[in-house]
């Protein structure tokens, strides 16, 4: 598809991208190893993917890794999958986290939905991390055991992930929105130590009672040892036994300690992330201490420009990836900021725009969704005093081109608008923004440094200007170590390495563009393949998205048993707004003009609503399979779809249909 906008959108100015990190980086580390990196993007990253060694050698000495035993060597082993980065070297991740940090220093800002805030210095933060890894290791908690966490999106979080980490345990967190049985079908995999879970979260002007829901999922994990209690929106704990050892909160993070953080390899477990597990389930994808450590401080320190003085407020659930970033700003010396609450409550849509400007946000992160309902329903955040923000980053699906004119009107047209894409898969992204390239609107910038990236055709032969396959030819530090409870690895080969050996899939359809940016289109699983022609369905979500009278569309291209072929567009309405014929052949005309005409919807029909996962991903290939006849059982998990009840109503619109077809044949 054609971006409605060939030129740059957005240049950075010259005297902000000369004085960025990523020029430091490349005049610094990259210069003097005797590479002759131009200042230009491009030059940087050529060289960042044909020589690796050279490359993430140079990210380490740049943020000065603090290593208790050396590397051998960067690179052992370039196999994909097996990869072996920086044999030798012993590190902790947590060490790296709380070093940069004064006493007075503000790490985190927590922040809530009613405005209210309070501060963590890093003083306090070190003395509370200090203090819950002493509590665990007192537990018995050491090197490779499992901590888990149910818990909103709060500083309890991060110091019980920190102090985890600091022992060498594994980590892994998900929210209390997670129903008990879901929260269980990720964390019993894992036959946790400890689990540390608060007594409720606050959401759209309620404050949500998990008590019950924590001890249930506390019987559901037989092989806890203990369960810490957060005391966070003031409801007493019941009566009722919890399976294990009971410790309040304040117990655990008050008591006069000494951090010390038990060095372990590079590549040894930090974390256990969870697929969404929309379809079976989750699998639990492992990364290392050293492979978080050197692609977050790339991503954050260079593409991010982050570092002393910063302050970074990313909207997210402890559930999605984006937290694993959000936590790693301290890595950079700057400040993060929690945030528990609805990213627009309905008393105060605008609160996060409210929180940035109080609190001086320099980095301001959200998702498509999130920016096309403030577009959509008239709030304007330049109220506010934004001057502060520099980046507004974007993720979670693509991002359209319609979204970029209004974050320059409604933000500010000095605000760098980086849409990124990368996945949980990485914990980070695979392309985005930097401060040195322009902004395409629609397209995200370029490639990230360090990632290989290339659009394979049906033959897998890398392509420019044509939609092809996302693909990573060479290995990057924060490829998963492994699936959980995959031991001879086929669940991961299978995942990414099937397609292509020795090449990563990741299953998006992109376009890599001639100027170098990169279009994603969706999921290769749910491309709709009219004809032949195939089209990512995020080209007709984007411009149907686009009028003011649609809320978010659903386009399905479902291969019928006949050898048929049926496209329908499901769309929300916005409030007060009827779909009609006049509608209708607004809709299609915006697709055959903005999309393709042959790509035009063989029905468009109303529905109450779109489902996600709950980290907001459409539900685009299980409703395909629903439309087709498969059962839900077989084709989507429950607990982890926002409204469950949605996936019996597209089930229904599936047999209707079906119905329909007997009856005429």
């Amino acid at each position: 598809m054609n971006t409605p906008y060939p030129d740059p959108f957005f240049t950075p100015d010259p005297q902000a991208a000369a004085a960025s990190r990523i020029v430091d980086f490349a005049h610094g580390a990259a210069g003097h190893r005797g590479v002759a990196v131009d200042s230009d993007y491009a030059s940087l990253h050529h060289w960042s993917v044909t020589d690796l060694e050279g490359f993430w050698g140079a990210v380490w000495e740049y943020f000065d890794i603090d290593a208790a035993t050396p590397h051998q060597r960067v690179l052992e082993d370039e196999r994909m999958p097996g990869a072996r980065w920086f044999p030798g070297a012993t590190l902790n991740y947590t060490h790296h986290a709380l070093r940069g940090l004064a006493d007075d220093d503000v790490a985190i800002v927590a922040l809530d939905e009613t405005g209210s805030s309070h501060e963590v210095t890093g003083q306090r933060l070190r003395a509370q991390v200090a203090s819950v890894a002493a509590t665990l290791r007192d537990l018995g908690v050491g090197r490779g055991d499992r901590v888990v966490g149910y818990l909103p999106n709060t500083p309890h979080a991060i110091v019980a992930f920190l102090a985890a980490a600091s022992l060498g345990a594994v980590w892994s967190v998900c929210g209390q929105d997670y129903a008990p049985q879901a929260a269980a079908d990720r964390f019993a995999q894992l036959e946790p130590t400890v689990m540390i879970t608060a007594d409720g979260y606050l959401f759209n002007g309620t404050t949500h009672d998990r008590r019950e829901a924590a001890l249930e999922l506390a019987h559901a994990l037989p092989t806890l040892k203990a369960t810490l209690l957060v005391d966070h929106v003031g409801l007493p704990w019941p009566s009722r036994s919890c399976p294990s050892l009971v410790i309040p909160w304040e117990d655990a993070s008050t008591r006069i300690e000494q951090l010390d953080c038990t060095p372990v390899p590079f590549d040894h477990p930090l974390w256990v992330v969870f697929s969404s597990g929309a379809t079976g389930l989750p699998k639990g994808i492992v990364h290392g201490h050293g492979g978080v450590l050197l692609e977050h401080l790339k991503t954050l320190g260079l593409h991010s420009d982050l570092g002393l003085g910063d302050r970074l407020l990313w909207y997210t659930t402890t559930h999605w990836m984006m937290w694993n970033l959000v936590v790693s700003t301290l890595l950079t010396g700057a400040t993060t900021c929690t945030y528990d609450g609805s990213p627009a409550p309905l008393t105060r849509p605008d609160v996060l725009w409210e929180l940035a400007s109080r609190h001086r946000v320099t980095v301001f992160g959200t998702s498509p969704q999130y920016l096309l309902a403030m577009a959509k329903f008239g709030i304007d955040p330049s109220v506010h005093d934004l001057s502060s923000i520099r980046v507004v980053g974007c993720t979670g699906s693509a991002l359209p081109a319609s979204a970029y004119p209004w974050v320059r009107d409604h933000v500010g047209g000095h605000v760098l608008l980086a849409s990124i894409s990368g996945g949980t898969d990485i914990v980070s992204g695979f392309a985005g923004s930097a401060p040195t390239i322009p902004v395409w609107a629609g397209e995200l910038s370029a490639p990230h440094l360090g990632v290989a990236l290339a659009a394979y055709d049906t033959e897998g032969l890398p392509v420019v200007d044509q939609v092809g396959e996302l693909v990573v030819t060479r290995p990057m530090p924060s490829m998963p170590l492994s699936f959980w409870n995959d031991p001879d690895g086929a669940r991961y080969h299978d995942a990414y390495f099937s397609a292509y050996p020795g090449v990563w899939r990741h299953g998006d359809w992109i376009t890599h563009t001639a100027h170098g940016s990169v279009i994603v289109h969706g999921r290769s699983d749910s491309t709709l393949n009219r004809n032949g022609v195939r089209l990512g369905s995020a080209d007709i979500h984007d411009v149907v998205e686009r009028l003011p009278e649609i809320t978010e569309a659903l386009v399905i291209g479902a291969e019928e048993p006949d050898g048929g072929y049926w496209m329908p567009l499901f769309v929300v309405p916005a409030p007060g707004v009827a779909l009609d014929d006049a509608l209708r052949d607004r809709i299609r005309d915006a697709v055959r003009t903005g999309a393709s005409p042959r790509h035009v919807p063989d029905e468009i029909l109303e529905v109450p609503a779109i489902p996600h996962t709950r980290t907001g991903k459409k539900l685009e290939v299980p409703v395909k399979r629903l439309l087709q006849g498969a059962s839900a059982e077989q084709v989507v998990n429950l607990a982890a779809v926002d409204a469950p009840e949605l996936v019996d109503y597209y089930a229904r619109l599936g047999a209707e249909r079906r119905s329909l077809r007997t009856t005429r044949s």
